[in-house]
């Protein structure tokens, strides 16, 4: 068995669920098994990042957990970083 935990936040609200899987465990089986997508529906993972320790995975289904690992899925983002950065930077002036 490993230890593992699931990490999803929002502005307003943040879940990490902590998990004991088989060792063959992958990432994705990890976020099915934690029931965080039930804590929030908006989940889509059709449409949204997920990473161990804020490094994206591109195959959440085929990356092996390791113990101790977190899976994280990231929200996508609102606004362009570039743009955000530009604005900012335009109401110093």
């Amino acid at each position: 068995m490993i230890r593992v935990e699931v990490a999803y936040a929002r502005p307003e609200a943040q879940r990490l669920i902590a998990l004991s899987l088989s060792e063959d465990s992958t990432a994705l089986e990890a976020i099915r098994e934690s029931g965080i997508e039930n804590v929030f529906p908006e989940i889509d993972l059709a449409y949204q990042s997920v990473g161990i320790f804020s490094h994206v995975i591109a195959e959440p289904g085929r990356y092996r957990l390791r113990d101790g690992d977190r899976v994280e899925i990231y929200r996508p983002l609102e606004i362009d970083p570039k743009e955000a950065r530009a604005k900012r930077a335009g109401t110093r002036r």
